[in-house]
C-alpha cells in the first residue's frame, strides 16, 4: 500500500492530488508543523534522514522530493496517463517538472524568508537596518525575478492550455505549488489572466478537491 507522509501546508499536497488523479489507493500519515517555527516535526526523520515532506513509502521503497515522487507514480502506475508522448510535449513536460522547484520556487522562498526578517522581533536599533536590507534585496533581486518568471509562465499558458501541451499532465500538478505560492505571496494574479485561469481550472478538478479532503486545510500565505 502506498503511504503519503503528509505535512500540512506543504508540497505533499501535490502528491495527494496526483494519486487522486490516477485513482490509486493510498494511506495518509499526517504530520503537523511546529506552531512557532513552522518546521516539520522530528518524527519525519524516521521516514527519511532529512525529515522533510513530501515522502512516500511503497512497500519497501522510500521516495522523496516532489518531482521524483510524481515521476515515480506516473511511470510505475500511470499506464500512460498524465505524461505526454509527443516529442515537443515531452520536452515541455520534463522542463516544467524540474522548473517548478529548480527555478520557480527559490525566489518565492526568498520572498517568504525576507518578509519574515522584516517582521521578526529585534532590538529597536537593529530592526530598521534589518528591514532596509530586506527591502533592498526584495526590491532589487527577489521581486524582479518573480515578475520575470510570472511573465514567462503567462506566455507559456498563452501558447497552450496546459504547461506540457493541450492535455492536463503531471507537469501541471508539479507547477501548481509555485503558481499557488506566487498568488498567495502577492503575485498580483490580476495581471496574469492565464495563470489565474490555470488556478481556477485546477481548483475545480474533482481530484484536487478530493485531495484537499484527504490532506486537510491548505494555505500558502506567508
Amino acid at each position: 500500500m502506498l503511504t503519503v507522509h503528509h505535512l500540512n501546508n506543504s508540497r505533499s499536497q501535490r502528491v495527494l492530488w496526483l494519486l487522486e488523479e490516477l485513482g490509486l489507493p493510498y494511506e495518509v500519515k499526517h504530520y503537523q508543523r511546529d506552531a512557532k517555527t513552522s518546521l516539520a516535526p522530528p518524527e519525519l526523520r524516521q521516514v527519511h534522514p532529512l525529515g522533510k515532506s513530501p515522502v512516500i513509502t511503497d512497500g519497501g521503497l522510500t521516495v522523496a522530493e516532489s518531482g521524483a515522487i510524481l515521476e515515480y507514480l506516473v511511470d510505475r502506475y500511470g499506464n500512460g496517463r498524465l505524461k505526454p508522448t509527443g516529442e515537443q510535449e515531452l520536452l515541455h513536460y520534463r522542463y516544467f517538472m524540474h522548473f517548478a522547484e529548480g527555478s520557480a520556487m527559490p525566489p518565492l522562498l526568498m520572498k517568504l524568508v525576507f518578509n519574515k526578517v522584516k517582521r521578526a522581533p529585534a532590538p529597536f536599533f537593529v530592526k530598521p537596518i534589518a528591514k532596509a536590507i530586506a527591502d533592498k534585496v526584495l526590491g532589487s533581486f527577489v521581486q524582479p525575478n518573480i515578475d520575470a518568471q510570472l511573465k514567462f509562465l503567462e506566455a507559456e499558458l498563452t501558447a497552450r492550455p496546459w504547461f506540457a501541451g493541450t492535455e492536463f499532465s503531471a507537469a501541471d500538478v508539479q507547477m501548481s505549488f509555485p503558481v499557488e505560492a506566487a498568488a498567495a505571496r502577492g503575485g498580483a494574479m490580476d495581471s496574469y489572466p492565464k495563470l489565474r485561469e490555470f488556478l481556477d481550472r485546477i481548483h475545480a478538478r474533482p481530484a484536487y478537491k478530493r485531495a484537499l479532503e484527504r490532506g486537510g486545510p491548505y494555505s500558502l500565505m506567508s
